[in-house]
């Protein structure tokens, strides 16, 4: 089963890479940007029967490794 995982900082958490990303485009001209911060994104392939199953599998491997929940959220989004 097919599992998508988006890792984002907690707000109020600083993001020296996303602010040198920000100012990076500024500086090739880009207008408009608010703001940015940078995630990962994470596809698993499960080996369970059900959806529910490879979201609270997911979910244990993202509060045991993939995140790091003190400076962290995560999100899991099982397809199909």
């Amino acid at each position: 089963m097919k599992v998508n995982v988006y890792v984002t900082l907690k707000k109020g958490v600083l993001d020296p890479q996303g602010k040198a990303v920000a100012g990076a485009l500024v500086e090739l001209g880009f207008k408009g940007l608010r703001g940015l911060k940078i995630g990962k994104f994470m596809e698993l392939d499960l080996d369970v029967q059900t959806a529910q199953d490879a979201r609270k599998l997911a979910e244990e491997m993202c509060r045991k490794l993939l995140a790091n929940t003190v400076i962290e959220d995560f999100r899991v989004e099982v397809e199909g």
